[in-house]
């Protein structure tokens, strides 16, 4: 009988609670570690000290791979950072990454859902040399073209702006790189609604979806049509030449044989390219520009101009500068039927 009660008395105290006293410490368990010795060092495998940081150029090609990113703060922190290496840069210098590697990666940011990331991205371009922007102008104005027709009335807006950074430092290039003139003059008259074609004449129409009710945006598209019809149109300022009555007789018209700035100073021939159609085509004169002009559009701008002045105001006053553009640019013209 002492066997079985001595058993009893075991089993029942597996399933006792342990009562604890007020102040006393709980008993630490069976299987705890001792976490209570000092280190006064950490040693780490293959731990090396003489690893070199990452170069500027390497940096930067990193942070254009981040343009990306589905996150649109990385996106412009990245923008950010390629803006303030370009900007800090020695001038005379090549850059980290050439803008051929620059501009490609960042062109497409036009159309960037995300306001930040759209003025960020033309903060970078605009540090660039503009001799680079000159370069690259045609891919530039595609994208920005692309801009001016989008649902949102943001891009549409930014895209603008963008265009008339470009036409004050690029203008001669954006009006004569292939489809420069044509198809952005067509996407001007798109977007204000003054155009029908039937045939080949053009016309004046009332409205285009959603555009023409902005008035702001209309005002905005009216300025910078204005702005890209005087640097197409209007003659552009002469350049003095030392002649006979200068110390270097016999030269003259020298700027008629010393080699070009261009890089392909005759593209607009386009010996070795594919057939191109009037829209792709290069107009680098101004009296090509001024004929495709008074074809084109002359007609629709200015029927377009007589509805959108009837309402005076701001759509008034960007009318009256795009018709003084438009009268200034023209007043030389002489087409086939005046000759």
């Amino acid at each position: 009988m002492g066997s079985s009660a001595k058993k009893k008395k075991e089993k029942k105290k597996d399933f006792q609670k342990v009562k604890l006293k007020v102040g006393k410490t709980k008993p630490k368990a069976a299987n705890a570690t001792d976490t209570s010795f000092k280190a006064k060092a950490i040693a780490l495998k293959q731990q090396s000290l003489s690893a070199t940081a990452p170069t500027v150029e390497a940096q930067c090609a990193h942070q254009l791979s981040l343009l990306n990113h589905k996150s649109d703060t990385q996106r412009r922190d990245s923008l950010a950072y390629l803006t303030t290496v370009i900007s800090t840069h020695p001038p005379g210098s090549p850059l980290p990454q050439p803008a051929s590697v620059i501009i490609p990666a960042v062109q497409r940011l036009v159309l960037d859902g995300s306001n930040s990331v759209r003025q960020q991205m033309l903060k970078l371009v605009q540090s660039l040399p503009k001799t680079d922007i000159a370069s690259h102008t045609d891919s530039l104005l595609l994208h920005t073209r692309a801009g001016m027709t989008h649902l949102s009335t943001d891009i549409r807006t930014f895209s603008l702006e963008l265009l008339e950074w470009l036409l004050s430092v690029a203008g001669d290039e954006v009006v004569s790189c292939s489809g420069g003139w044509v198809k952005t003059l067509k996407c001007f008259l798109s977007l204000l609604g003054w155009q029908t074609q039937v045939g080949s004449k053009w016309s004046a129409t009332k409205s285009f979806g959603k555009s023409t009710s902005d008035s702001k945006v209309q005002v905005k598209q009216m300025t910078t049509l204005a702005m890209f019809v005087r640097a197409g149109l209007l003659q552009p300022k002469e350049v003095a030449v030392v002649g006979f009555r200068g110390g270097s007789f016999p030269l003259r018209e020298t700027e008629h044989h010393v080699l070009s700035e261009r890089s392909n100073a005759f593209a607009h021939l386009n010996l070795f390219g594919a057939a191109r159609d009037e829209e792709a085509e290069m107009y680098e004169d101004r009296e090509d520009r001024q004929r495709v002009f008074h074809e084109l559009a002359e007609v629709a701008i200015a029927t377009g101009l007589e509805q959108a002045m009837k309402g005076g105001g701001e759509l008034g006053r960007a009318g009256a500068q795009l018709r003084k553009a438009m009268k200034e640019g023209m007043v030389d013209f002489r087409g086939t039927e005046k000759a």
